[in-house]
């Protein structure tokens, strides 16, 4: 049997009520959990560009793309390994104020993570940290010895590291 993998899925479409819904059902009807989905504009206007992260066998995932692909407004969907794309990701923590001042240790993991400071005041400071999977899992570790109060992650943003090919077909279309 196939070892389950990451994949990032692409997905181009009309943005459309309800096509959420019917895609998230696909992957749901199979008991596949989406670790991460993010849906926005696309280099092609009134195109939507899905970035969707799942961790199944590659056969598996070949079949969803094609179920995905029978949506009327879904335009054209592909997959990605992880070395096909660069991506990141962002996530915002929110924590005490007074441990900025009195810990010198927090002042040092924001440093070296490159995190950066949105907003202090007199309650709290939140960090925002771009990057990829690993470095925010690990900044989140660092703080979490300390006291998170809040933390919110987004989805995946993800570019392929070669040309795709769709950009020239939608132009065509949409035109």
């Amino acid at each position: 049997m196939e070892e389950n993998k990451n994949y990032t899925v692409s997905i181009y479409s009309e943005n459309n009520i309800g096509l959420l819904n019917r895609i998230s059902a696909i992957f749901q009807r199979r008991h596949i959990n989406i670790e991460s989905i993010n849906v926005s504009e696309s280099e092609i206007e009134h195109v939507a560009k899905w970035t969707v992260v799942v961790s199944l066998n590659e056969k598996l995932l070949k079949k969803i793309i094609g179920q995905i692909e029978k949506q009327v407004e879904v335009i054209k969907a592909f997959y990605h390994k992880q070395d096909e794309i660069i991506y990141q990701e962002s996530c915002l923590f929110k924590i005490k104020s007074d441990l900025l001042f009195e810990e010198r240790q927090i002042q040092n993991i924001i440093k070296d993570s490159n995190a950066n400071i949105v907003t202090v005041n007199k309650e709290f400071f939140v960090l925002e940290k771009s990057g990829r999977t690993e470095e925010i899992a690990l900044l989140h570790r660092e703080l979490k010895v300390f006291g998170i109060m809040q933390l919110t992650r987004s989805g995946r943003i993800a570019v392929t590291k070669d040309e795709m090919k769709i950009s020239k077909r939608l132009a065509k279309i949409s035109n």
